[in-house]
């Protein structure tokens, strides 16, 4: 018979719990741009999702900024994964089931979360801040008593306007949000939800904004809070590099098959049948 006590068990399953500073439940593109802004302010940020996007169903994406003749959705969906783990953002798979308060007594040996999520596929996931990004499920929340909205068969999870729902700490972005569904609209409601997330918490900021060599220090300023200012040597290896990337991304058609609505295909994905 083991001689740990119950207390030295509740402290060893809170030691096997990974602790972020932003938990992001749902890895759309609301979802995967706010992990983007906090991410690059430092908070360790962590993307929990768990079934393909609805944007995979899209034939062609045709809407967004900076594609003049439109991007394949899934080929879209890859690069922005790329760009929020080239960022820091630690991708997982698996589906949050519910959030609870630490303080409510789940791994309350965790004295840097305010929240910890159970996950179907993996390890629980503490944090001390939350974005719910996910469509169309908002369940998981219920344990913390978050304000919802049923609309027919949808529920809503209610914010300020900026983000910020009726529990501290816990914030929505994109079409759980009610938001409009349209990819530019989520991502930028995405970074919005993000900076409200930013400005609530302790970490210094002003813009997300990388400036050329003496913007700010040749006017005697300091370099504000998120900014950086970068030589013109830094600035070209960038863009280089931003090119290479962007036709390594473009050299070949996305092998990934079509997706549509379930029910219309025989796969769980929606994948249409390969071409004879």
């Amino acid at each position: 018979m083991s001689d740990h006590s119950a207390d030295d068990a509740r402290a060893d399953d809170a030691r096997a719990i990974d602790t972020y500073e932003v938990l992001i439940v749902g890895g759309g593109v609301a979802g995967l741009m706010a992990g983007v802004y906090t991410a690059r302010a430092s908070l360790d940020t962590v993307v929990v999702t768990a079934d393909d996007p609805i944007l995979t169903r899209n034939a062609h994406l045709e809407n967004v900024p900076g594609f003049p003749a439109g991007v394949n959705p899934r080929l879209f969906l890859d690069m922005l994964r790329s760009q929020a783990t080239r960022n820091g953002v630690d991708l997982r798979s698996g589906r949050v089931t519910r959030i609870d308060r630490v303080s409510d007594g789940a791994a309350a040996d965790l004295p840097d979360a305010r929240f910890v999520a159970t996950v179907d596929r993996g390890d629980a996931v503490a944090a001390e801040r939350v974005i719910a990004a996910s469509w169309a499920d908002a369940e998981y929340l219920e344990p913390l008593g978050v304000d919802l909205r049923a609309a027919g068969s949808k529920t809503y999870v209610e914010d300020d306007g900026l983000g910020r729902t009726s529990v501290e700490g816990v914030y929505a972005a994109g079409r759980i949000a009610e938001r409009y569904h349209q990819t530019v609209i989520a991502a930028g409601h995405g970074a919005e939800v993000a900076t409200t997330l930013i400005h609530d918490s302790a970490v210094p900021f002003y813009h997300d904004w990388v400036a050329p060599e003496g913007y700010f220090t040749d006017r005697g300023r300091d370099v504000p809070p998120g900014c950086e200012e970068v030589s013109e040597t830094e600035r070209r290896a960038r863009e280089r590099e931003s090119m290479a990337a962007m036709r390594e991304y473009f050299a070949e058609p996305h092998d990934e098959r079509q997706r549509t609505h379930p029910s219309l295909v025989d796969d769980a994905r929606g994948r249409l049948p390969e071409d004879e």
